[in-house]
């Protein structure tokens, strides 16, 4: 069996090495290596989409072609599929199902599944393994040693192919053992779906199933343990629609939007909150049911990162949003992305230059991924298994929301998240990521940022009042206003301390300039009556500023109303602070001196205007 399957691998690596001697255009390559997998079979597909979220070991060119494999498989034979499922539960099929249907519903490369009822009356579907898969896997697993230098040289891949290959066969072979993706459903969903009543353990006659109580629409299919084995998986079958099938979505007039979100939301706690996540959300592995619920499947891909790659992760993410070139290097490296000795300026560079000149900023997260490949292929990047499982797992979530909102962008869509989690988490490294998605490096604010903040939580005001009692209310825009306001008052700390020394001039700054916006579009304005002529002479971008501070104050008095108490406790904590009233006196004295120039002037302006509406009024009694 072992020189047969070494016969064939040996003679598509020939075919390759005879390729590679006249053919030198990249992307040509690319489409043959592609090719070339799928002639292979199932191990090497999933090699092949395992590979295509890893632009640290092949070059971009062959991260893109791979990322087209799907699992088109042709099914195995029912009679194999019923043989295998009485090896496995000791009893014959009419034993343990009612009925069960005669071709699978559903193939991929590992397994495929059945729809069947149990004599209790249930439904339930029943995913069986691909026969001697294990066998396969540690024999193609095993020859790919052979081969993989002709490969390697053939993709230009790293030096550590071999090494990530083995790992990547380490999560195939747990792919394949459906005692374990039946545990992790059942950790998936206590953690996302539902709370568990009943601990029940392989086997147990006590009862088949855990019950669960449905939370906030995420649904994930029951497991029956009496009739579940390593080769064998029994699950409650859920009715469900296609996240591609647009003709049903609006016959069942579900809202895409809040699918789309419970999506999101659900993916986001995953990466940044908990650290449990499903690898491989793709529209195969979600379906919507009919009553707005979004249900997974398919848990044999999880990953689990520690709560130190979850911090990296949405340092990343903030880093990436403010274009921060040398904090994205400096994150890479603390995460052990980047070997030893690297010069990070360099890295900065690169990344800075990736950026292009901002007008590409709001992308998705494939256009993202584009840009950092050429990077992280050139600077020798080293990806942990768990991330490359992340920008799978974010790749394959983009691609799902995609055919519900044709122009979802991940990263974009989950800032309100990404803010949500930096207000609620008190600890030092999380204030301070919140604190670099506010403040410049050179101290000076981010108001526009600042200004979003504001008006999500002043949306969330309306909401409470009853305004929006109507519409779906997003799951990534909700904040804990208790949160809210303990981040706000670090914030003040963290500005009046010696550290914030710089950001009080900044404010100082900003605070006198917006005061002398007002003072002339609207004091003098109103004094002259002439505010055309006025906003001509100051400029609309001085009117714009003071628009852009009156809705920030607007929206801020909103967000108050949520918590008045808690908002005037914390006021009073700062006020009474030294720290505080000194800097109240520099705003002061920085705003006296600004206007001790301009205070005569308008006096004297307002008494000329006030004699000529004397002399005008004189005028008209006369006439």
């Amino acid at each position: 069996m072992a020189l047969y399957r070494a016969a064939i691998i040996s003679f598509y690596v020939l075919k390759l090495t005879v390729w590679r001697l006249f053919v030198h255009d990249l992307r040509r390559r690319a489409v043959k290596f592609r090719e070339t997998l799928i002639d292979l079979g199932p191990f090497y597909i999933k090699l092949g989409q395992a590979l295509s979220t890893r632009p640290d070991i092949l070059p971009k060119v062959y991260c893109q072609e791979l990322a087209k494999l799907q699992d088109q498989i042709p099914p195995f034979p029912t009679h194999l599929a019923r043989r295998s499922i009485e090896s496995q539960l000791g009893v014959r099929v009419s034993q343990v199902f009612a009925d069960i249907s005669k071709e699978p519903i559903a193939a991929a490369s590992l397994g495929q599944v059945y729809k069947a009822h149990l004599h209790s009356g249930e439904l339930v579907a029943v995913k069986v393994q691909r026969p001697h898969m294990s066998h396969l896997l540690t024999l193609d697993a095993m020859l790919f040693h052979m081969i993989g230098g002709q490969l390697k040289r053939f993709a230009k891949a790293r030096k550590d192919l071999l090494v990530a290959v083995n790992e990547m066969v380490r999560h195939m072979f747990e792919e394949i053992d459906y005692i374990l993706e039946a545990q992790n459903a059942e950790r998936f969903a206590s953690l996302y779906a539902c709370s568990s009543k009943e601990k029940t353990v392989p086997g147990s006659a006590v009862t088949d199933n855990v019950g669960c109580q449905k939370t906030v629409g995420i649904k994930v299919p029951k497991i029956y343990w009496n009739f579940t084995r390593k080769e064998v998986l029994t699950m409650e079958w859920i009715d469900g629609i296609k996240l591609t099938d647009e003709s049903r979505m609006r016959k069942a007039n579900l809202n895409r939007r809040r699918l789309v979100d419970q999506g999101l939301y659900c993916s986001l706690r995953q990466l940044l909150e908990v650290g449990f996540f499903h690898a491989d959300p793709h529209p195969g592995n979600l379906v919507a049911t009919e009553d707005g619920s979004l249900a997974y499947f398919d848990f044999g891909m999880m990953g689990d990162i520690p709560r130190h790659y979850r911090v990296g992760l949405i340092k990343v993410l903030v880093h990436f949003v403010n274009r921060d070139s040398l904090g994205l290097a400096n994150d890479f490296l603390s995460l052990g992305f980047l070997p030893d000795g690297v010069d990070i300026q360099s890295v900065s560079e690169a990344l800075r230059a990736s950026f292009g000149d901002g007008t590409r900023q709001s992308q998705d997260f494939q256009g993202i991924m584009n840009q950092l490949y050429d990077v992280m292929y050139d600077f020798n990047f080293s990806l942990p298994p768990d991330y490359a499982l992340v920008i799978r797992a974010l790749g394959s979530l983009e691609g799902t929301a995609k055919a519900l909102d044709p122009d979802f962008k991940v990263v974009e869509s989950a800032y309100p998240f990404v803010i949500g989690r930096l207000l609620v988490d008190p600890t030092p490294d999380m204030r301070r990521i919140l604190r670099e998605l506010l403040i410049r490096n050179d101290g000076s604010m981010r108001w526009n940022r600042l200004e979003r903040l504001i008006a999500a939580i002043s949306q969330q005001a309306s909401e409470t009042e009853g305004e929006t009692q109507e519409s779906y209310s997003d799951p990534l825009g909700s904040f804990d206003i208790r949160a809210v306001v303990s981040a706000t008052e670090d914030l003040f700390q963290f500005i009046l301390s010696d550290k914030g020394s710089r950001v009080r001039v900044f404010l100082v700054r900003d605070i006198v300039k917006a005061a002398d916006v007002f003072y002339q579009d609207e004091f003098l304005n109103n004094l002259l009556d002439e505010k055309l002529r006025a906003r001509r002479l100051f400029g609309y971008e001085e009117h714009g500023i003071l628009v852009r501070v009156v809705s920030g104050f607007h929206s801020l008095g909103r967000a108050v109303k949520l918590a008045p108490d808690l908002w005037s406790a914390m006021l009073i904590r700062l006020v009474v602070k030294p720290e505080f009233q000194k800097f109240a006196c520099d705003i002061s004295s920085a705003l006296i001196s600004h206007f001790k120039y301009h205070l005569p002037v308008s006096f004297w302006m307002g008494i000329s205007r006030l004699l000529h509406s004397v002399v005008d009024k004189d005028e008209d009694e006369v006439l």
